[in-house]
């Protein structure tokens, strides 16, 4: 059983209340507490040593990454972040200035996106670091965006460049939160999610989430320099495009909106963002499945993202 059949196992039976506007299955949760105009977010994620980084990466770079994963969730729902609470565990024996400076990276990410760290819990983990962070965010009722809501004939987006990113990327990403909400100010999103688990994968939580299907077209996917390299250097690493389609770790920006936005939002975006490639990769289909058009014609895609506890 992987992660997204153990979660399809255990939320239907999760107690919810009136507060609650979306619960599990979402980005963030949204939840109604009365705001004027807005409804609040809320999401908690979590780096483990050895499994989302190695003895190589700097403390800063754990610090970065642990927050940032929660404020790509945020912005893939076109929200504002606001605070966040810290869930620290050690091992027994660790060395102060590493989690000073674990902190350091935390911090700065923290300040500049206007992010409150407000408190938190430290505690022993025998064996390896892991860095828990719940955060509060809120977002303008009229402009949520949840990964529901794509309609058959909408073009599919994806901002930046995918594959390769355990080159180092994933270490050092920034949270697309400016581009989310200028996005949704701007244009009728229709659904968004960000990429944590590879295009392949967050693509069908898209679908599923909203009843449909997609067609991709392989040429039209931004792949990586860092993936085309990794290709060149070594027979064990997967081709570029593949790499693209499942590695993971890239926390861009993946959406969809009608297709008569698409023109004028490719004209936009290169003048509000220049230094950010933003790519149309397909469209959505009445269909459901997932399917790649290449040379040879259109096929089922067969190929998924990340998921815990798979079997390799």
């Amino acid at each position: 059983m992987n992660e997204f059949e153990l979660i399809a196992r255990l939320t239907p039976g999760l107690p919810g209340n009136a507060t609650v506007v979306v619960g599990a299955g979402d980005d963030c949760a949204v939840l109604d507490l009365g705001l004027p105009g807005r409804w609040l977010l809320f999401k908690t994620d979590a780096v483990v040593e050895g499994i989302h980084f190695d003895a190589t990466a700097r403390p800063e770079q754990i610090g970065h990454k642990a927050l940032a994963r929660c404020l790509s969730d945020i912005a893939a729902m076109a929200g504002e972040p606001s605070s966040a609470l810290v869930t620290l565990a050690l091992p027994t024996r660790f060395e102060t200035g590493f989690v000073e400076r674990v902190y350091a990276g935390l911090n700065a990410l923290a300040r500049r996106h206007g992010v409150a760290i407000v408190g938190g819990e430290t505690t022993t983990n025998p064996e390896r670091l892991l860095l828990s962070i719940a955060v509060l965010g809120s977002v303008a009722k009229d402009k949520v965006v949840l990964r529901r809501g794509s309609q058959p004939g909408d073009a599919v987006f994806v901002t930046g460049e995918l594959g390769g990113s355990l080159a180092g990327r994933h270490l050092e990403f920034e949270p697309r939160l400016a581009e989310a909400r200028w996005l949704a100010d701007h244009f009728a999103v229709h659904a968004m999610i960000d990429l944590s688990d590879g295009l392949a994968g967050d693509l069908c939580h898209l679908l599923e989430a909203g009843g449909v299907g997609a067609e991709l077209s392989s040429a039209a996917i931004p792949v990586s320099r860092a993936a085309k390299r990794q290709a060149q250097v070594s027979t064990r690493a997967k081709p570029p495009r593949l790499a693209a389609l499942t590695d993971g770790e890239d926390f861009e920006l993946l959406f969809t909106l009608a297709s008569r936005d698409a023109v004028p939002l490719l004209d936009t975006w290169k003048a509000r963002f220049p230094g950010l490639r933003l790519s149309c990769i397909g469209k959505i289909t009445a269909e459901p499945g997932l399917r790649v058009r290449d040379r040879r014609g259109v096929t089922p895609s067969n190929v998924h993202g990340y998921a815990h506890f798979a079997q390799s």
